[in-house]
Protein backbone atom coordinates (compact mmCIF):
# COMPACT_ATOMS: atom_id res chain seq x y z
CA UNK A 1 0.00 0.00 0.00
CA UNK A 2 2.71 2.31 0.83
CA UNK A 3 4.52 2.01 -2.70
CA UNK A 4 1.06 2.33 -4.49
CA UNK A 5 0.13 5.84 -2.35
CA UNK A 6 3.76 6.95 -3.21
CA UNK A 7 3.11 6.67 -6.69
CA UNK A 8 -0.06 8.58 -6.64
CA UNK A 9 1.66 11.37 -4.69
CA UNK A 10 4.52 11.22 -7.61
CA UNK A 11 2.12 11.36 -10.24
CA UNK A 12 0.08 14.23 -8.69
CA UNK A 13 3.11 15.88 -8.45
CA UNK A 14 3.86 14.94 -12.44
CA UNK A 15 0.81 16.50 -13.43
CA UNK A 16 0.67 19.58 -11.66
CA UNK A 17 4.58 20.93 -12.76
CA UNK A 18 3.08 19.63 -16.17
CA UNK A 19 0.40 22.25 -15.95
CA UNK A 20 2.52 24.65 -14.41
CA UNK A 21 4.80 24.86 -17.92
CA UNK A 22 1.36 24.84 -19.50
CA UNK A 23 0.30 27.87 -17.91
CA UNK A 24 3.18 29.97 -18.27
CA UNK A 25 3.84 29.07 -21.94
CA UNK A 26 0.10 29.86 -22.37
CA UNK A 27 0.87 33.27 -21.03
CA UNK A 28 3.77 33.99 -22.44
CA UNK A 29 2.51 33.31 -25.93
CA UNK A 30 -0.75 35.00 -25.00
CA UNK A 31 1.26 37.91 -24.34
CA UNK A 32 2.82 38.37 -28.06
CA UNK A 33 -0.16 37.32 -29.94
CA UNK A 34 -2.25 40.21 -27.83
CA UNK A 35 0.33 42.90 -29.33
CA UNK A 36 0.40 41.01 -32.94
CA UNK A 37 3.26 39.29 -32.43
CA UNK A 38 2.78 35.77 -33.27
CA UNK A 39 -0.20 34.51 -35.06
CA UNK A 40 0.07 30.44 -35.29
CA UNK A 41 0.43 27.13 -33.29
CA UNK A 42 2.94 26.17 -31.09
CA UNK A 43 3.96 22.85 -29.78
CA UNK A 44 6.41 21.91 -27.07
CA UNK A 45 7.24 18.36 -25.76
CA UNK A 46 9.81 16.55 -23.18
CA UNK A 47 10.86 13.26 -22.46
CA UNK A 48 8.41 12.43 -24.93
CA UNK A 49 5.45 13.89 -23.64
CA UNK A 50 3.72 16.75 -25.39
CA UNK A 51 3.42 19.57 -22.20
CA UNK A 52 1.87 22.46 -24.54
CA UNK A 53 -0.07 22.25 -27.71
CA UNK A 54 -2.10 25.17 -28.41
CA UNK A 55 -2.74 27.79 -31.38
CA UNK A 56 -3.65 31.56 -31.42
CA UNK A 57 -4.83 33.79 -33.78
CA UNK A 58 -6.54 33.23 -37.93
CA UNK A 59 -6.01 30.67 -40.21
CA UNK A 60 -8.05 32.91 -42.42
CA UNK A 61 -8.17 36.42 -40.98
CA UNK A 62 -10.68 37.81 -43.00
CA UNK A 63 -13.03 35.25 -42.41
CA UNK A 64 -12.16 35.05 -39.12
CA UNK A 65 -11.42 31.43 -39.39
CA UNK A 66 -9.28 30.65 -35.81
CA UNK A 67 -5.83 28.76 -36.47
CA UNK A 68 -5.84 25.02 -34.44
CA UNK A 69 -3.17 22.26 -33.56
CA UNK A 70 -4.29 20.79 -36.89
CA UNK A 71 -3.74 23.70 -38.65
CA UNK A 72 -1.59 23.21 -41.90
CA UNK A 73 1.33 25.92 -42.57
CA UNK A 74 4.31 26.40 -45.39
CA UNK A 75 7.41 25.25 -43.43
CA UNK A 76 9.88 26.99 -45.86
CA UNK A 77 13.91 25.86 -44.66
CA UNK A 78 12.95 23.23 -42.27
CA UNK A 79 11.94 21.79 -45.57
CA UNK A 80 15.97 21.45 -46.52
CA UNK A 81 16.48 18.92 -42.71
CA UNK A 82 13.83 16.39 -45.01
CA UNK A 83 15.86 16.92 -48.00
CA UNK A 84 19.33 16.36 -46.24
CA UNK A 85 17.60 13.15 -45.11
CA UNK A 86 16.27 11.72 -47.96
CA UNK A 87 20.29 12.16 -48.69
CA UNK A 88 21.70 10.28 -46.46
CA UNK A 89 18.56 7.07 -46.72
CA UNK A 90 19.88 6.53 -50.48
CA UNK A 91 23.30 6.94 -49.30
CA UNK A 92 22.61 3.91 -47.40
CA UNK A 93 20.53 2.32 -50.40
CA UNK A 94 24.04 2.88 -52.11
CA UNK A 95 22.48 5.26 -54.73
CA UNK A 96 24.71 7.96 -54.28
CA UNK A 97 27.52 9.19 -51.88
CA UNK A 98 27.82 12.68 -50.13
CA UNK A 99 31.54 12.36 -51.79
CA UNK A 100 30.30 11.77 -55.04
CA UNK A 101 30.61 15.69 -57.58
CA UNK A 102 28.24 17.40 -59.14
CA UNK A 103 29.50 16.39 -62.46
CA UNK A 104 28.83 13.12 -62.24
CA UNK A 105 24.80 13.73 -62.24
CA UNK A 106 25.27 16.98 -64.66
CA UNK A 107 28.16 16.87 -66.52
CA UNK A 108 27.87 20.00 -67.78
CA UNK A 109 27.53 21.92 -64.77
CA UNK A 110 30.76 24.53 -64.64
CA UNK A 111 33.18 23.76 -62.02
CA UNK A 112 30.90 20.66 -61.04
CA UNK A 113 33.80 18.53 -61.15
CA UNK A 114 34.76 20.68 -57.57
CA UNK A 115 31.61 20.27 -56.11
CA UNK A 116 30.20 17.75 -53.57
CA UNK A 117 26.89 16.95 -52.22
CA UNK A 118 28.50 17.18 -49.08
CA UNK A 119 29.43 20.82 -49.80
CA UNK A 120 25.40 21.28 -51.21
CA UNK A 121 24.28 19.76 -48.21
CA UNK A 122 26.76 22.20 -45.39
CA UNK A 123 26.49 25.50 -47.49
CA UNK A 124 30.12 25.07 -48.76
CA UNK A 125 29.61 24.91 -52.16
CA UNK A 126 30.17 28.77 -52.99
CA UNK A 127 26.96 28.34 -55.62
CA UNK A 128 25.42 32.02 -55.72
CA UNK A 129 21.75 31.80 -53.79
CA UNK A 130 19.31 32.11 -56.11
CA UNK A 131 16.88 34.24 -54.03
CA UNK A 132 18.84 37.02 -53.88
CA UNK A 133 17.80 38.03 -57.02
CA UNK A 134 15.27 40.68 -56.00
CA UNK A 135 13.56 40.68 -59.54
CA UNK A 136 13.01 36.79 -60.08
CA UNK A 137 11.48 36.71 -55.97
CA UNK A 138 9.42 39.65 -57.02
CA UNK A 139 7.86 38.78 -60.39
CA UNK A 140 8.32 35.06 -60.93
CA UNK A 141 7.61 33.15 -57.66
CA UNK A 142 4.29 32.61 -58.11
CA UNK A 143 4.73 30.69 -61.62
CA UNK A 144 5.96 27.07 -62.37
CA UNK A 145 9.54 26.68 -63.57
CA UNK A 146 11.25 24.13 -65.14
CA UNK A 147 14.53 22.67 -63.34
CA UNK A 148 16.58 24.52 -66.37
CA UNK A 149 14.77 27.50 -66.22
CA UNK A 150 16.09 27.26 -62.19
CA UNK A 151 19.20 26.36 -62.80
CA UNK A 152 19.81 29.21 -65.28
CA UNK A 153 19.71 31.18 -62.10
CA UNK A 154 23.01 30.75 -60.59
CA UNK A 155 25.11 27.76 -62.79
CA UNK A 156 26.84 30.08 -64.64
CA UNK A 157 27.38 33.00 -62.03
CA UNK A 158 30.64 33.12 -60.34
CA UNK A 159 30.99 30.67 -57.35
CA UNK A 160 31.23 32.81 -54.68
CA UNK A 161 34.24 31.01 -52.96
CA UNK A 162 36.20 28.00 -53.65
CA UNK A 163 34.03 25.23 -52.58
CA UNK A 164 34.68 23.67 -49.13
CA UNK A 165 36.90 26.80 -48.10
CA UNK A 166 33.87 29.38 -46.67
CA UNK A 167 29.95 28.97 -45.73
CA UNK A 168 27.26 30.57 -47.20
CA UNK A 169 23.39 29.87 -47.20
CA UNK A 170 22.37 29.23 -50.66
CA UNK A 171 18.81 27.85 -51.41
CA UNK A 172 20.19 27.23 -54.71
CA UNK A 173 22.65 24.55 -53.37
CA UNK A 174 19.77 22.55 -51.62
CA UNK A 175 17.27 22.98 -54.93
CA UNK A 176 20.40 21.20 -56.53
CA UNK A 177 20.24 18.63 -54.13
CA UNK A 178 16.33 17.87 -55.49
CA UNK A 179 17.82 17.54 -58.64
CA UNK A 180 20.26 14.71 -58.23
CA UNK A 181 17.88 13.27 -55.84
CA UNK A 182 15.45 12.73 -59.04
CA UNK A 183 18.76 11.81 -60.92
CA UNK A 184 19.39 8.98 -58.74
CA UNK A 185 15.60 7.47 -58.06
CA UNK A 186 14.12 7.92 -61.57
CA UNK A 187 11.31 10.06 -59.64
CA UNK A 188 10.31 13.34 -58.96
CA UNK A 189 11.94 15.05 -55.84
CA UNK A 190 8.08 15.01 -54.27
CA UNK A 191 7.72 11.49 -55.07
CA UNK A 192 10.84 10.58 -53.84
CA UNK A 193 10.18 12.30 -50.19
CA UNK A 194 6.95 10.99 -50.31
CA UNK A 195 8.12 7.35 -50.86
CA UNK A 196 10.79 7.26 -48.72
CA UNK A 197 10.16 9.73 -45.90
CA UNK A 198 6.17 11.10 -45.60
CA UNK A 199 4.14 8.03 -46.06
CA UNK A 200 6.86 5.47 -44.13
CA UNK A 201 6.64 7.94 -41.12
CA UNK A 202 2.12 8.38 -41.87
CA UNK A 203 3.08 12.62 -41.97
CA UNK A 204 0.20 12.33 -43.79
CA UNK A 205 -0.52 16.17 -43.16
CA UNK A 206 2.38 16.92 -44.79
CA UNK A 207 3.45 17.62 -48.61
CA UNK A 208 4.02 20.08 -51.49
CA UNK A 209 1.15 21.04 -53.24
CA UNK A 210 -0.31 23.74 -50.89
CA UNK A 211 -3.12 24.27 -53.42
CA UNK A 212 -4.17 21.14 -52.97
CA UNK A 213 -4.71 21.16 -49.04
CA UNK A 214 -8.13 20.77 -47.65
CA UNK A 215 -9.46 24.16 -46.91
CA UNK A 216 -10.82 23.32 -43.48
CA UNK A 217 -7.32 23.24 -42.41
CA UNK A 218 -5.05 25.08 -44.63
CA UNK A 219 -3.78 28.39 -43.61
CA UNK A 220 -3.56 31.28 -45.36
CA UNK A 221 -0.04 33.21 -45.15
CA UNK A 222 0.15 37.10 -44.59
CA UNK A 223 2.86 39.53 -44.89
CA UNK A 224 1.07 41.69 -42.17
CA UNK A 225 -1.46 41.52 -39.79
CA UNK A 226 -2.01 45.10 -37.58
CA UNK A 227 -5.08 46.87 -36.69
CA UNK A 228 -4.98 48.74 -39.83
CA UNK A 229 -4.64 46.49 -42.57
CA UNK A 230 -3.73 42.65 -43.64
CA UNK A 231 -1.74 41.86 -46.57
CA UNK A 232 -2.40 38.19 -47.84
CA UNK A 233 1.16 36.91 -49.24
CA UNK A 234 1.02 35.02 -52.80
CA UNK A 235 1.66 31.53 -53.11
CA UNK A 236 5.22 30.56 -53.58
CA UNK A 237 5.03 27.66 -56.19
CA UNK A 238 6.84 24.36 -54.99
CA UNK A 239 9.12 24.63 -58.26
CA UNK A 240 10.21 27.66 -56.99
CA UNK A 241 11.03 26.75 -53.18
CA UNK A 242 11.54 22.93 -54.58
CA UNK A 243 13.95 20.88 -52.11
CA UNK A 244 15.06 23.61 -50.11
CA UNK A 245 11.29 24.95 -48.97
CA UNK A 246 8.24 23.80 -50.30
CA UNK A 247 7.31 21.27 -47.64
CA UNK A 248 3.73 21.88 -45.50
CA UNK A 249 3.15 20.54 -42.34
CA UNK A 250 1.52 20.77 -39.15
CA UNK A 251 2.98 20.75 -35.78
CA UNK A 252 2.37 17.54 -34.99
CA UNK A 253 3.73 16.03 -38.14
CA UNK A 254 6.83 17.92 -36.76
CA UNK A 255 6.96 16.45 -33.94
CA UNK A 256 6.54 13.08 -35.31
CA UNK A 257 9.24 13.87 -37.92
CA UNK A 258 11.32 14.66 -35.33
CA UNK A 259 10.62 11.25 -32.94
CA UNK A 260 11.66 9.57 -35.73
CA UNK A 261 14.68 11.22 -37.14
CA UNK A 262 16.55 11.21 -33.40
CA UNK A 263 15.17 7.37 -32.69
CA UNK A 264 16.75 5.76 -35.99
CA UNK A 265 13.46 5.38 -37.73
CA UNK A 266 14.43 7.43 -40.69
CA UNK A 267 18.33 6.33 -40.91
CA UNK A 268 20.85 4.11 -39.14
CA UNK A 269 23.22 5.45 -35.99
CA UNK A 270 26.02 6.32 -38.53
CA UNK A 271 24.17 8.63 -40.78
CA UNK A 272 22.44 9.89 -37.28
CA UNK A 273 26.02 10.74 -36.26
CA UNK A 274 26.96 12.55 -39.67
CA UNK A 275 23.89 14.25 -39.52
CA UNK A 276 24.50 16.41 -36.00
CA UNK A 277 28.77 17.06 -36.89
CA UNK A 278 28.90 20.37 -37.14
CA UNK A 279 30.32 21.65 -40.24
CA UNK A 280 31.35 25.45 -41.31
CA UNK A 281 29.01 28.01 -38.99
CA UNK A 282 27.81 24.92 -37.15
CA UNK A 283 25.96 24.06 -39.94
CA UNK A 284 25.52 20.04 -40.60
CA UNK A 285 22.27 18.06 -42.63
CA UNK A 286 19.98 21.08 -43.05
CA UNK A 287 20.04 21.85 -39.32
CA UNK A 288 22.23 24.18 -37.56
CA UNK A 289 24.12 22.37 -34.21
CA UNK A 290 24.72 24.41 -30.85
CA UNK A 291 24.24 24.03 -27.15
CA UNK A 292 22.00 25.75 -24.48
CA UNK A 293 21.82 25.89 -20.35
CA UNK A 294 24.93 22.29 -21.02
CA UNK A 295 22.84 20.90 -23.31
CA UNK A 296 23.56 19.89 -27.36
CA UNK A 297 20.98 22.47 -29.51
CA UNK A 298 19.50 21.13 -33.02
CA UNK A 299 17.80 23.60 -34.79
CA UNK A 300 16.03 25.52 -37.88
CA UNK A 301 13.79 28.14 -38.80
CA UNK A 302 11.78 28.75 -42.11
CA UNK A 303 10.76 31.75 -43.98
CA UNK A 304 8.57 32.00 -46.78
CA UNK A 305 5.71 34.48 -48.25
CA UNK A 306 3.64 34.38 -45.37
CA UNK A 307 4.87 32.04 -43.53
CA UNK A 308 7.39 31.69 -40.87
CA UNK A 309 8.48 28.56 -38.56
CA UNK A 310 11.11 27.44 -36.24
CA UNK A 311 11.74 24.31 -34.68
CA UNK A 312 14.32 23.22 -32.01
CA UNK A 313 15.36 19.74 -30.24
CA UNK A 314 17.48 18.75 -27.28
CA UNK A 315 18.34 15.36 -27.77
CA UNK A 316 19.51 14.79 -24.98
CA UNK A 317 16.13 14.89 -22.80
CA UNK A 318 13.54 14.88 -25.52
CA UNK A 319 12.95 18.21 -25.64
CA UNK A 320 11.16 19.99 -28.67
CA UNK A 321 9.97 23.56 -29.18
CA UNK A 322 8.13 24.00 -32.56
CA UNK A 323 6.39 27.23 -33.97
CA UNK A 324 4.64 27.66 -36.96
CA UNK A 325 3.32 30.76 -38.02
CA UNK A 326 1.23 32.41 -40.83
CA UNK A 327 2.16 35.71 -40.58
CA UNK A 328 5.67 37.27 -41.00
CA UNK A 329 6.90 37.77 -37.60
CA UNK A 330 10.44 38.43 -36.42
CA UNK A 331 9.77 37.31 -32.52
CA UNK A 332 9.93 33.43 -33.46
CA UNK A 333 13.53 32.61 -31.93
CA UNK A 334 12.90 35.36 -29.06
CA UNK A 335 9.51 33.17 -28.12
CA UNK A 336 11.13 29.92 -28.80
CA UNK A 337 14.24 30.81 -26.10
CA UNK A 338 11.60 32.09 -23.62
CA UNK A 339 9.29 28.48 -23.90
CA UNK A 340 13.27 26.74 -23.69
CA UNK A 341 13.30 28.84 -20.28
CA UNK A 342 10.63 27.95 -18.99
CA UNK A 343 11.22 24.55 -19.91
CA UNK A 344 14.55 24.23 -17.98
CA UNK A 345 13.06 27.31 -14.79
CA UNK A 346 15.12 30.06 -16.58
CA UNK A 347 14.65 33.47 -16.26
CA UNK A 348 12.46 34.50 -19.31
CA UNK A 349 10.69 38.04 -19.59
CA UNK A 350 6.79 38.61 -20.72
CA UNK A 351 6.72 41.58 -23.82
CA UNK A 352 5.94 44.89 -22.29
CA UNK A 353 2.70 46.56 -24.03
CA UNK A 354 3.52 49.41 -25.49
CA UNK A 355 2.21 52.93 -23.48
CA UNK A 356 2.31 55.48 -25.84
CA UNK A 357 2.71 59.12 -24.74
CA UNK A 358 -0.16 61.51 -25.17
CA UNK A 359 -0.14 64.13 -27.90
CA UNK A 360 -2.33 66.36 -29.53
CA UNK A 361 -3.62 65.73 -33.34
CA UNK A 362 -2.02 69.24 -33.82
CA UNK A 363 1.38 68.33 -32.66
CA UNK A 364 1.36 65.28 -34.66
CA UNK A 365 0.84 67.53 -37.64
CA UNK A 366 3.81 68.71 -37.49
CA UNK A 367 5.52 65.40 -38.46
CA UNK A 368 3.87 65.13 -42.17
CA UNK A 369 5.83 64.97 -44.86
CA UNK A 370 7.41 63.07 -47.51
CA UNK A 371 11.11 62.03 -46.87
CA UNK A 372 13.46 60.41 -49.12
CA UNK A 373 17.10 58.71 -49.27
CA UNK A 374 19.06 57.67 -52.20
CA UNK A 375 18.24 53.98 -52.85
CA UNK A 376 15.24 53.59 -50.68
CA UNK A 377 11.58 54.14 -51.36
CA UNK A 378 10.25 57.24 -50.33
CA UNK A 379 7.60 58.12 -46.94
CA UNK A 380 4.72 59.73 -46.99
CA UNK A 381 3.61 60.65 -43.37
CA UNK A 382 0.27 61.62 -42.50
CA UNK A 383 -2.09 62.42 -39.91
CA UNK A 384 -5.54 60.50 -40.28
CA UNK A 385 -8.26 59.89 -37.43
CA UNK A 386 -5.62 61.58 -34.67
CA UNK A 387 -3.12 59.01 -35.39
CA UNK A 388 0.38 59.51 -37.05
CA UNK A 389 0.28 57.22 -40.02
CA UNK A 390 3.67 55.83 -42.90
CA UNK A 391 3.73 54.58 -45.73
CA UNK A 392 6.92 53.52 -47.28
CA UNK A 393 6.24 53.75 -51.41
CA UNK A 394 4.56 50.49 -52.73
CA UNK A 395 4.51 49.06 -49.12
CA UNK A 396 1.71 48.78 -46.23
CA UNK A 397 0.57 51.44 -43.81
CA UNK A 398 2.24 51.33 -40.87
CA UNK A 399 1.23 53.32 -37.44
CA UNK A 400 3.96 55.69 -35.86
CA UNK A 401 3.11 55.69 -32.02
CA UNK A 402 4.57 58.23 -30.28
CA UNK A 403 6.82 56.98 -27.39
CA UNK A 404 8.56 60.15 -26.29
CA UNK A 405 9.66 63.49 -27.46
CA UNK A 406 10.10 63.30 -31.75
CA UNK A 407 10.58 59.87 -31.02
CA UNK A 408 7.69 57.17 -32.51
CA UNK A 409 7.64 53.44 -32.24
CA UNK A 410 6.72 50.99 -35.34
CA UNK A 411 5.34 47.68 -33.09
CA UNK A 412 4.93 45.53 -36.13
CA UNK A 413 8.77 45.73 -37.50
CA UNK A 414 10.07 46.09 -33.84
CA UNK A 415 11.62 49.90 -35.27
CA UNK A 416 11.71 53.23 -34.55
CA UNK A 417 11.38 56.65 -36.36
CA UNK A 418 13.27 59.54 -34.49
CA UNK A 419 12.54 62.88 -36.24
CA UNK A 420 15.27 65.57 -36.43
CA UNK A 421 15.49 69.56 -36.32
CA UNK A 422 17.74 72.22 -36.76
CA UNK A 423 18.98 74.98 -34.77
CA UNK A 424 15.40 76.55 -36.08
CA UNK A 425 13.52 73.41 -34.51
CA UNK A 426 12.18 72.48 -37.99
CA UNK A 427 12.20 68.99 -38.55
CA UNK A 428 14.50 67.98 -41.32
CA UNK A 429 15.13 64.51 -41.60
CA UNK A 430 14.01 61.04 -39.95
CA UNK A 431 16.22 58.10 -38.83
CA UNK A 432 14.29 54.82 -39.23
CA UNK A 433 16.08 52.92 -35.82
CA UNK A 434 16.24 48.82 -36.60
CA UNK A 435 18.43 46.56 -34.53
CA UNK A 436 21.82 47.82 -34.76
CA UNK A 437 21.00 49.44 -38.01
CA UNK A 438 20.32 53.18 -38.69
CA UNK A 439 18.95 54.76 -42.02
CA UNK A 440 18.50 58.37 -42.41
CA UNK A 441 16.09 60.29 -44.83
CA UNK A 442 15.65 64.01 -45.39
CA UNK A 443 12.35 65.70 -45.75
CA UNK A 444 11.78 66.87 -48.80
Amino acid sequence: MKHFLTGIVSLIGITAVSQDLSSKMDQLVTAYSSEMRFNGSILVAHQGKIVFSKAYGYQKIKDSVPNTTETVYKIGSISKQFTAALILKLQEMKKLSVNDRISKYFPAYPKGDSITIDQLIHHTSGIANYTSNREFMRNEVTKSHSRDSMMALFKDKPLDFSPGTQWRYSNSAYNMLGYIIEEVTGMSYYAAMRKYILDPLSLKNSGFNFLSVDKKKKSNGYFRFTELTNQQAPDVDSSVSYSAGAIYSTTTDLYRWNNALWQNAVFNKESAKAAITPGKNKYGYGIFIDSIYGKQKIEHSGSIHGFNSNMVTIPSDGTCVILLANVGTPFLDTITKSLLAIMYDKPYTLPVPFKPMAITTAELKQFEGSFVSEGMPGFRIWVENEKLLSQPEGQDILELRPEKKDLFYVREEEARVRFNRNEQQVIESMTIIQGKGEIVLKKK
